[in-house]
């Protein structure tokens, strides 16, 4: 099935700003280069400006987002920048349309900068690519702004309060892939009690109830992203999957229908460069049937019997590209 994708998080930019070599358009090199997007039929791809929390970390972001700029107008025939105009016309497109997202608030400030410092790389880095597909707060640890996925304890900080308030009617979600669940608890009712316009979405995370790790959304919290009307983006990532079961992809695809989530379950496939990685337990990162971009017809191919058509669509990009719409309408 040759559906047209939206996949809501890939590494690509921490990928070309930090790999020496790096080719964007090399297929060896990466699960997400753009020969794998086109043969994906993927029609929009999110970018993550990805930092850790280090000194450095503004200069990264301001790095990873000058390359994004780059990257669609330098390749304008196979790349397309995926704002409002190109959602509105997205029967017409033949490009890959790129958005750019934050992974970690750390981008914007590092631990000891001014407030007035994070404003200003906010709004510079903001101006840069266009549009925020999301904000992340944290990656797995903790940081200025809250807690991290791996951290225990840790919630909701002041400075997270903070950016949350500058966000607001901003038209940028709020993602929970990386949170600590007593974030992800903090970031619900500072937005409730302070009456923010802040979309929710948890941009690449599977679902606890199929594989218990704590990187997996519980479906209270899954429940709760799809009653306020956000997406969740299904990860590729064998280590949330089911370390031994190819197949279990398909079971955190449908348990996002099976929970009444069937408008807002999506794909959020993470595919970063792994040449580097650390932990070699990790190895492989992604069973064959979702190792690269090229997979998704298959993947949809895969789950004929269990899905309709129009199921199928709105998993493919229909709940993302109605998301985005209405966000940005």
């Amino acid at each position: 099935m040759n559906l047209p994708i939206v996949d809501m998080h890939c590494d690509l930019l921490s990928f070309l700003a930090t790999v020496p070599g790096a080719n964007a358009f090399a297929p060896d090199q990466i699960a997400c280069a753009v020969p794998w997007l086109v043969k994906g039929n993927v029609r929009m791809q999110v970018m993550a400006i990805y930092t850790d929390v280090r000194p450095e970390s503004t200069i990264l972001a301001s790095r990873q987002a000058a390359i994004f700029q780059r990257l669609w107008e330098d390749n304008s025939n196979s790349l397309a920048y995926a704002g409002p105009e190109f959602l509105e016309n997205w029967e017409k497109q033949t490009q890959v349309g790129i958005i750019a997202s934050v992974e970690n608030a750390a981008g914007f400030g590092n631990e000891n900068a001014g407030w007035n410092e994070i404003q200003s790389q906010f709004d510079t880095l903001l101006s840069q690519v266009g549009k925020f597909a999301y904000i992340s707060l944290t990656h797995h640890t903790e940081n200025r702004f809250g807690g991290g996925n791996y951290t225990d304890g840790i919630g909701l900080k002041d400075d997270g309060k903070r950016l949350l308030d500058y966000m607001a009617g901003k038209q940028i979600p709020i993602d929970l892939s990386h949170t600590s669940d007593l974030l992800a608890e903090g970031i619900f009712n500072h937005i409730d009690l302070q009456k923010l316009e802040i979309p929710v979405i948890a941009s690449h995370s599977n679902f606890r109830f199929i594989w218990n790790h704590r990187r997996n959304l519980t479906d209270e919290f899954a429940k709760e992203i799809a009653h306020r009307g956000g997406i969740i983006g299904v990860n590729f990532l064998r280590a949330f999957l089911d370390t031994d079961v190819p197949e279990r992809l398909f079971d955190h695809l449908l348990h996002g229908f099976a929970i009444g989530a069937e408008k807002s379950v999506c794909f959020g496939a993470d595919f970063f460069y792994t040449g580097n990685f650390p932990d070699q337990s990790r190895i492989p990162f992604y069973f064959p049937l979702a190792e690269n971009a090229g997979k998704y017809p298959s993947i949809l191919d895969n789950l004929e019997t269990d899905l309709d058509k129009n199921q199928s669509k709105d998993l493919a990009y229909g709940n993302a590209l109605n998301f985005y719409r209405k966000l940005w309408s």
